[in-house]
């Protein structure tokens, strides 16, 4: 049996629920390895019947990688675990390359979850992985960014997030210092390899570690004080934005949303500007919030009176009957070839019907959205029929190139909304106003919290 310290699994583990199994991501390094062993012990102490995955993803940038990735897979086959290596293939970018390995290492650990119906995935980042986080935004923001900006970078990482809304990353060991993890595979006579790469100033982060490192444990206590007090704020400032979404907005019409204009004078301008980026972004399909002097600036033009501006890929227009959101029709997407699960414009997942259909996908076009009959009495049908005219439609390819001219008929695929600046990762510092958007556009609902009894945060 393996020994640990009396209450280590059970404080990292009890709140999480391994009802539907779990995928531990494991590198090879001392933070992942002692992941996976704290987590067998807990399972096999308290649900043994619980499915196990170990993932170690190879990214073949290293020669040692594949030989890394062996060493777990003989470390799992060891002590009864399941393991699979999943390789990123095809070519790598030649700039920001720490970026897109972690893009790529969540897809994959993503896939191979999905491949065994687990929607869980723990990884072994610990609180010197969130003082270094902290730290690199901070140093990024210095001087750019507003203190909001900068307050939203300051909470690090959050304990769980949301990927593609289908997974769940929980990260059990924010609060272990990678030292005592050290100690613990010392006492387990259990080796680990050590990335070159993390120790290479070239890139951000070992510079960054050095620099800790250099500075003593007190500094680093400092900062995740700092990040503690970070997140509380912006879970806090999340929630005022899910309730002022709730209170203020409403959608009239597929790809419109309404704000109450008594949203700007709800006296809560913080929460209403953060709700404002968030619905600004999902309304123009895009990554990013926009960016907060911006959008302050617009809401207090808003304030002044009517107009009608862009950001965002956003039209905002203010009118007697509200404010209205709707995508702007500059650099809508060109028809192009429908594939299954793919979002189409950054706003709209596409779920074909019949996959064995050749299908174009592209916007349904002003000609054809005025010709749609539709009225709700208090909305401008022009404004509806602009912002249907941004919607996603379809034409066999056979019958036609361009794009398609006249009322449709029922399309051969469905068509879900995404709220868009956290359809790839939402940090659960966000759930709550990424629930309420979720709730006022009809995007899916959120994958159940793996949670026993505790909040995400």
């Amino acid at each position: 049996m393996l020994a640990t310290e009396p209450d280590l699994s059970t404080r990292l583990f009890s709140h999480i629920d391994f009802t539907h199994g779990s995928v531990a991501a494991v590198s090879g390094g001392s933070d992942s390895t002692a992941l996976l062993l704290l987590l067998k012990h807990h399972l096999d102490q308290t649900a043994p019947s619980a499915k196990l995955l170990a993932v170690t993803v190879d990214h073949g940038l290293r020669q040692a990688s594949a030989s890394e990735a062996q060493a777990v897979a003989k470390l799992c086959a060891e002590r009864g675990i399941a393991h699979r290596i999943m390789v990123w293939t095809g070519g790598k970018p030649s700039t920001g390359l720490p970026a897109a390995a972690r893009v790529a290492r969540y897809r994959l650990l993503a896939e191979a979850a999905r491949a065994e119906g687990i929607g869980l995935i723990l990884t072994g980042h610990t609180s010197d992985d969130q003082a270094e986080t902290v730290l690199m935004r901070s140093a990024r923001n210095e001087g750019r960014e507003s203190a909001e900006m900068a307050g939203r970078g300051l909470a690090g990482m959050a304990p769980a997030t949301v990927h593609d809304w289908s997974e769940w990353i929980v990260r059990p060991l924010l609060g272990t210092r990678r030292a005592a993890l050290r100690d613990f595979l010392r006492d387990q006579h259990v080796g680990w390899a050590d990335d070159p790469t993390n120790i290479d100033e070239a890139f951000e982060r070992p510079r960054v570690r050095a620099a800790l490192d250099g500075e003593g444990a007190e500094h680093m206590q400092d900062v995740l004080r700092l990040a503690g007090q970070a997140a509380v704020e912006r879970r806090q400032l999340g929630a005022a934005a899910a309730d002022l979404v709730r209170r203020f907005a409403r959608q009239p019409a597929t790809g419109l949303m309404r704000l109450d204009p008594a949203l700007l004078t709800a006296h809560e301008d913080r929460a209403a500007i953060y709700a404002l980026r968030i619905l600004l972004a999902t309304a123009g399909g895009v990554a990013f919030l926009p960016d907060q002097a911006r959008s302050e600036a617009l809401f207090d033009r808003l304030r002044a009176g009517f107009l009608c501006a862009t950001l965002s890929r956003t039209v905002v227009d203010f009118r007697r009957a509200g404010i209205f959101l709707r995508r702007e029709a500059r650099g809508l997407p060109p028809a192009a070839a429908a594939v299954d699960h793919m979002v189409w414009d950054g706003r709209r997942c596409i779920t074909l019907n019949d996959s064995s259909d050749a299908l174009l996908i592209a916007p349904l076009g002003a000609v054809a959205a005025k010709r749609l009959a539709i009225d709700d009495g208090q909305t401008p049908a022009s404004l509806m029929h602009a912002a249907l005219a941004g919607e996603p439609t379809s034409r066999q390819a056979f019958e036609n190139t361009g794009l398609p001219p006249g009322e449709p008929g029922p399309p051969p695929f469905a068509v879900r909304p995404v709220v868009s600046p956290f359809s790839r990762f939402l940090p659960s510092f966000d759930l709550a106003p990424a629930r309420a958007v979720a709730e006022l556009i009809g995007a899916s609902p959120l994958p159940a919290s793996p949670f026993s009894g505790h909040s995400a945060g």
